[in-house]
């Protein structure tokens, strides 16, 4: 039964969300709003298909609290019992349906669920002229219909979920005492009022342990969510701006989307969100604006992770590169040592701006190509080029791919010896060629498997992403794609928290 709460979280869990400020309403939310998730109904069909078995196996394994009580009786006198030990086999799910309730929530119901509970009773009954106490073995054969209608709503600054609208239909629950199924009449009425009472009692621990497990659960997606986009000292706030969206045909939430730098936080008043932006078509839709992006490309600039040093055999390599410009003596004699080395760096935080063509992204970048120990001879030749590169984004494979292509390329400055030289037409031609074919290939090559290892570091091969697209529009960036369900991810909480 832990299922239903299960599934509704999972359905947001690419969409989970950190603690944040109060939320606001919706329209006024937009302008703060740099993130946006929308899951739509066909990706909750496909969770609500593939976790059946994995929640069977869980409950194979869960345990399940001891049940007391005592009434009074008139033909037994005061009856006390306890159910103890209490485990659960057998258990099958025979039908579940999810439903997106527009404005109200998500409606989950498991039909003909089946199950055997079994364990020891120890009960006593009688007045002061007799008395009876025993301990025995039972099982509690039972089927059960379950419905929990969870609300959505904005809390504390995350969507938080109410399960309290949580119910149980039972068409059958039959205690049996010793393997006895066909006990007699006096038998008969004893287990009849523990039936009843056992009835009650399930069926509160079952909506309360929906609601644990809603909280178990919610917290440990936060914290993979958390994980995921975090790096070192780079992170991102994204708490929800407004309570989430639910339609017939999705469920939409919106997020803060702050980058985070040594505790130090990005701000977002202007954004261009609208609801209008995204479509239905497909399973999963990210919503990202350029506002989320460049204070992260900022921040990664701060933590310096914008630069490179080529040497030996690979700088050698580079090199060969086919250019229809003969290479400057000063570069052959720089190559010729053995010990030469190139590095590269960002001047400042590159900028970013997404357009309807693509992701344009503008730098300037130092370089500096040495003969490695100082030489009198040949000095370092220094340099700062100023590009604007259009690039498209795609994932296949499991990998990220960039295709750059130059729209400008200037070259600001050349030092020699720290002294300015003349900017003479064939060296600057022949560094412009080799920024584009060679400077530019080698950082998207770089950056390729650089930010595949990171997102892989936070388990994203494990998902199965179908035909994802990226489309550039003014302003922001949307992902949308197809998916396969992530069973590594509700293992992974089973294992930590209910076996």
């Amino acid at each position: 039964m832990k299922f239903s709460v299960m599934l509704l979280l999972l359905l947001l869990v690419v969409c989970q969300v950190d603690q944040g400020q109060a939320c606001l309403n919706q329209e006024e939310a937009y302008r703060f709003t740099g993130a946006v998730c929308r899951l739509t109904y066909p990706a909750a069909l496909v969770l609500n298909e593939k976790t059946t078995r994995v929640i069977e196996a869980a409950f194979q394994h869960a345990k399940y609290p001891s049940i007391e009580g005592e009434q009074s009786m008139m033909m037994f006198g005061k009856v006390t019992y306890g159910l103890h030990n209490l485990e659960i086999h057998n258990l099958s799910i025979g039908h579940s349906e999810v439903e997106l309730r527009p404005g109200e929530g998500v409606g989950l119901v498991i039909s003909n669920v089946s199950a055997v509970f079994n364990g020891t009773i120890k009960y006593g009954y009688g007045s002061w002229l007799v008395k009876v106490s025993q301990s025995v073995d039972f099982e509690i054969d039972a089927q059960i219909d379950l419905g929990i209608n969870p609300k959505l709503y904005c809390g504390a600054g995350k969507v938080a979920a109410d399960t309290s609208d949580c119910y149980l239909k039972f068409h059958k629950l039959q205690l049996i005492l010793q393997g006895d199924r066909e006990p007699g009449w006096l038998k008969r009425i004893f287990t009849d009022f523990v039936t009843f009472t056992v009835k009650v009692v399930i069926k509160s621990q079952i909506c309360q342990e929906i609601n644990n497990v809603a909280n178990i659960l919610a917290d440990f997606i936060q914290h993979r969510a958390e994980q995921f986009l975090s790096d070192g000292n780079i992170g991102v706030d994204i708490g929800v701006t407004s309570a989430p969206v639910i339609t017939s045909n999705y469920i939409e939430s919106y997020h803060k989307g702050l980058a985070v730098y040594n505790n130090t936080k990005a701000v977002i008043n202007a954004s261009v969100f609208h609801p209008s932006q995204l479509t239905e078509h497909r399973m999963l839709y990210f919503w990202i604006s350029d506002d989320v992006l460049n204070p992260l490309i900022a921040a990664a600039q701060l933590d310096g992770r914008f630069s490179i040093n080529i040497s030996g055999a690979n700088l050698t390599d580079l090199f060969k590169a086919d250019l229809s410009r003969e290479m400057p003596t000063t570069i052959k004699q720089i190559l010729s040592s053995e010990a030469a080395v190139l590095t590269a760096w960002s001047v400042r935080a590159p900028e970013l701006w997404n357009a309807p063509d693509g992701t344009h992204v503008k730098a300037v970048a130092a370089v500096e190509l040495s003969p490695g120990p100082p030489s009198s001879d040949t000095p370092p030749l220094y340099f700062e080029t100023e590009v604007e590169v259009l690039v498209h984004t795609s994932y296949a494979e499991k990998k990220l791919i960039l295709k750059a292509t130059a729209l400008k390329i200037t070259i600001d400055t050349v030092l020699q010896h720290q002294n300015a030289i003349m900017l003479e037409e064939a060296l600057v031609n022949y560094l412009k060629e080799a920024v584009e074919k060679i400077g530019i290939p080698k950082v998207t090559s770089v950056l390729e498997p650089s930010l595949t290892a990171l997102m892989d570091m936070q388990g994203l091969y494990l998902f199965d992403i179908i035909n994802p697209e990226v489309l550039t529009q003014n302003g922001y960036v949307l992902i949308q794609m197809g998916f396969g369900f992530p069973h590594h991810l509700l293992v992974e909480f089973l294992k930590k928290t209910l076996v």
